[in-house]
């Protein structure tokens, strides 16, 4: 992996080199669940999710006897069994929306400074991957772009990437809600709206990548099925670029796991990505705890 990472990066920031590329068109892409951090046993942002709904529980009385919020109301586990897929958009809607942007922000921030992930026993910020952190100091010090593209809400990701990964607000493309700007106090500010406006995985963040980047990348790193268009945009490029994908093979410092990845593994191996190993390739997983 770390080969092929810097080989690349030699010649494209190489001036007057074949794969010369200037700075400005120096662009890559992360995916975030499962390539930045990790992402099992669900999704972090629904810890944050289901957090949210037990919350606001007392101000929505009726959700006590309604499913999925009573399994969710009823448990006293982070993840509680039982929630099924197609709830999924219910909960973000629930847990994430009808406030203002502002408390929203605040609500992420203070659950991300103190909420432990239930098998790792770690604050979420800190089951960032070491080696990934690396590689985005190694490419911003040779003049690259880094940009987050997840399906992971935007605010949510904004909320701490700053701060752990040093990737600013506005290099953070993600899904979103409707927002509606309101002028009505000494403060005016954006109010989250209860419905998606983008889901932004597979195709959709291409599509994603143009509309808010405006330049294909030319690295694009990602870990799953969703992750395989991001891939192609980066190697479909003229000139030199570098597709990577992340295999979680180490059950003993993380998860091993292919469900979900199946077709990007094979298709990285069609063409040619570099397939990085955690077990093989990640001397250290997670970070000294306190990051």
């Amino acid at each position: 992996m770390k080969a092929a990472i810097v080989d690349f990066v030699d010649h494209v920031s190489r001036q007057g080199g074949p794969d010369y590329v200037a700075p400005h068109d120096r662009v890559a892409t992360f995916d975030n669940d499962g390539t930045l951090w990790a992402e099992k046993p669900l999704y972090f942002q629904f810890a944050f999710v289901y957090d949210r709904i037990r919350a606001r529980a007392p101000l929505n009385p009726g959700w006590a006897n309604e499913e999925p919020f009573k399994t969710i109301i009823d448990s006293d586990a982070v993840f509680p069994p039982g929630i099924v897929e197609n709830d999924f958009l219910k909960l973000l809607v629930a847990g994430q929306t009808r406030t203002s942007q502002a408390e929203f922000a605040e609500e992420a921030r203070a659950f991300l400074a103190t909420a432990r992930h239930p098998q790792l026993d770690r604050l979420y910020p800190e089951l960032v991957y070491e080696p990934m952190l690396e590689l985005l100091d190694y490419l911003r010090e040779h003049d690259f772009q880094v940009h987050i593209v997840s399906g992971g809400t935007v605010e949510f990701i904004r909320a701490y990437a700053n701060r752990v990964y040093g990737v600013p607000p506005e290099n953070v493309v993600g899904s979103s809600f409707a927002y509606e700007f309101r002028d009505t106090s000494a403060t005016p500010g954006f109010f989250r709206q209860p419905n998606l406006t983008v889901f932004n995985d597979s195709a959709a963040k291409p599509v994603n990548i143009q509309l808010h980047i405006g330049k294909r990348p030319i690295l694009a790193f990602g870990n799953s099925n969703g992750d395989i268009e991001m891939l192609e945009l980066a190697t479909g490029r003229n000139g030199a670029s570098l597709a990577l994908l992340l295999h979680h093979d180490d059950a003993e410092r993380e998860f091993a796991y292919d469900a979900g990845a199946e077709q990007a593994l094979t298709t990285a191996a069609e063409r040619g990505w570099t397939v990085v190993s955690i077990r093989a390739d990640f001397a250290t997983v997670f970070p000294d705890a306190g990051r």
